[in-house]
């Protein structure tokens, strides 16, 4: 289904839903007319979700209608397929980098609309934090050219696996895949102040080898996340360690009780108890950064 990968998902405040955006370079900027300027603290923010590791668009959707209700101007969502996530594994993040690319240029369209043109609010959750990251550095792939700090006013990650074991198990194919290439292109909170940074974690579950099923498997899977650096107590999201979702420089959250990833039945970083803790320091985060706007 390459038709449908190539899509993104667009929520604004009608609700109405969006198609595709071409392809284009990211190497644009703002308009410096853009009416936010001169109320840079009361204007809402257009939101590029970035998902997660082998996600897909739908999962989002009852967390895209929770960022409306909170006041989020219009909303997009990256049109990455959990096939992508599988390619990307063996080709590296070069695919999923650019149509997240084509996702942040319809956000940056919608917001001419919807914002007053203010740079967009990207939320990263999981493996979508570190291609946040990317997108923000000027060259981090061969011939992939995105640049897009003018474009970009807060990062926030949920769960995001920052740091990552080089061993075995998810955390080797993570750094390989998108982790090594984040890092060396925009290590830590680079772009700050221009871009406010938040990272969110969880402490829903603490591994532990000898606990119940649930902390056993944690424990393996922090394991796989961080290596040797997981010990027996450990605390994280079932998948994620809060001390491998913490980026150096940022606003750091931990919250109690969020799992990793979206569920019908269990409560997520994009449920309401966690986002009435996170969503605020987001918008904080986003606000100020507003009156840092980068260089020409």
């Amino acid at each position: 289904m390459p038709h449908v990968a190539e899509s993104q998902t667009r929520i604004d405040k009608p609700g109405t839903l969006g198609s595709a955006a071409p392809a284009a370079s990211l190497r644009v900027s703002p308009d410096p007319t853009a009416g936010w300027q001169d109320h840079p603290d009361t204007v809402d923010p257009t939101v590029l979700v970035l998902g997660g590791f082998l996600t897909a668009p739908p999962m989002y959707r009852g967390f895209v209608e929770r960022l409306r209700a909170r006041g989020a101007a219009g909303v997009v969502v990256a049109g990455v397929w959990t096939p992508d996530w599988l390619i990307a594994s063996a080709r590296g993040p070069g695919a999923i980098a650019s149509r997240s690319g084509r996702a942040l240029l319809e956000a940056v369209r919608l917001a001419a609309r919807v914002s007053e043109g203010a740079p967009v609010l990207v939320v990263g959750h999981s493996a979508g934090g570190l291609i946040a990251r990317i997108l923000t550095a000027t060259e981090p792939l061969p011939g992939k050219r995105f640049g897009a700090v003018k474009l970009i006013g807060s990062i926030v990650t949920l769960g995001t696996p920052h740091l990552l074991s080089k061993g075995q198990g998810i955390g080797r194919r993570l750094n390989t895949v998108v982790s090594e290439v984040a890092e060396a292109a925009a290590p830590g909170a680079c772009h700050s102040p221009q871009i406010g940074y938040v990272s969110v974690a969880s402490r829903a579950i603490r591994g532990d080898p000898a606990g119940t099923g649930r902390e056993r498997v944690a424990y393996l899977l922090y394991r796989s996340v961080m290596g040797r650096a997981a010990v027996p107590g450990t605390e994280g999201d079932g998948l994620v360690p809060v001390d491998s979702a913490m980026l150096a420089g940022s606003t750091r959250i931990v919250i109690d009780g969020a799992i990793h990833g979206p569920s019908a039945t269990s409560p997520w970083y994009g449920t309401d108890d966690a986002m009435d803790v996170w969503w605020p320091a987001a918008l904080s985060s986003w606000h100020e950064a507003l009156r840092f706007p980068p260089s020409n």
